[in-house]
């Protein structure tokens, strides 16, 4: 039996303000997030390197899951760093409410949840049966969902042989060593790496970083800081991550891979137990314009930093691997 064209019409209305409202949400949530991280921005705090700024803080790591292990990214980074800090959380491991309760405890009365965001795309089956009749590639349709996570200090009786690990903090390093799991990663990322002078740099058109000399910095640690500041940059060349490099200095795409760059090596520093610390503070107005112009700025950055920070990282435990593989010959 054929539906009345009136239905239809009403279906079609009903569908185009269901679409309506979850733009408006999602556009609502990219819009809280910003101008939280505009407003640390705009009070002189680095989201990506405060969670260390004060005595007796918590260590330099990524967030993770304390149930899977599994690290967050992207922006969850900055909103978990943020927390971390602004409670005096005790630790990077979180927890969803049901995770709580699966891990043997439970999460305490009266606490209060992070929002972090999962971002991903689907196709409807609408699309897809379209897709079917005409022949066509269906859609994909871009989604944004926010969920409630709980530091583990905000959660009792959790038993500790249900938590991942891979969830523990690593231990924080002194401040002038040499330090070997950096100096893995940069061997492994098979970068050009180039040790002299006195800037740091990296030459997109050479494909190459450099960095001054180790004793030319103050603090010796800002030599690795500043390496992994580079080769961030360095992941997005063409053969590797391929992210816009040839921008004018001074330009917004110029400030967008700064703050890729810049987000990169804290991330890279969190995961190696370094404490982040901010490369480029003379940057700080260019990114503010960046992120008061564009509501999902800092979702695409935060991104695009994770990745960068992912690579390399996926190349020191492939290095890594294969070092042990080559031991086990012998």
């Amino acid at each position: 039996m054929p539906v009345p064209a009136t239905a239809r019409a009403r279906g079609k209305r009903r569908r185009r303000a269901a679409c309506a409202a979850r733009e408006t949400a999602r556009a609502s949530l990219y819009d809280e997030v910003t101008d939280r991280i505009v407003a640390e921005l705009e009070a002189g705090r680095v989201p990506w390197v405060q969670p260390w700024s004060a005595p007796g803080a918590v260590g330099p790591a990524l967030p993770r899951n304390a149930l899977t292990g599994r690290r967050y990214s992207g922006v969850n980074v900055l909103i978990l760093w943020g927390a971390v800090i602004e409670h005096a959380f005790p630790s990077q491991s979180w927890l969803t409410f049901r995770q709580a309760i699966a891990a043997g405890g439970a999460v305490r009365k009266g606490e209060r949840g992070t929002t972090v965001v999962y971002a991903d795309r689907f196709v409807p089956e609408a699309e897809k049966a379209r897709a079917a009749e005409t022949g066509e590639d269906a859609r994909a349709v871009p989604f944004l969902k926010r969920f409630t996570v709980f530091n583990i200090a905000q959660c009792e009786g959790l038993r500790p042989q249900a938590l991942s690990a891979r969830a523990t903090e690593p231990a924080p390093l002194p401040e002038r060593e040499v330090v070997p799991i950096a100096e893995e990663v940069i061997a492994a990322s098979g970068v050009d790496f180039r040790v002299g002078g006195d800037r740091a740099f990296y030459a997109p058109a050479h494909d190459f970083v450099q960095v001054p000399p180790q004793p030319a910095f103050f603090q010796q640690i800002n030599y690795y800081r500043t390496a992994l500041h580079e080769l961030t940059h360095a992941t997005g060349h063409p053969s590797r991550l391929g992210r816009k490099l040839t921008t004018a200095f001074g330009s917004k795409d110029y400030a967008r891979e700064e703050l890729v760059a810049e987000m990169g090596s804290a991330f890279l520093c969190a995961a190696l137990g370094i404490v982040p610390t901010v490369r480029h503070a003379d940057y700080l107005a260019s990114w503010l314009d960046v992120l008061r112009d564009d509501n999902r700025a800092i979702f695409r950055a935060a991104s695009a930093a994770s990745k960068a920070a992912d690579w390399l990282l996926a190349r020191h435990q492939a290095a890594h691997a294969e070092a042990g593989e080559g031991r086990a010959a012998a």
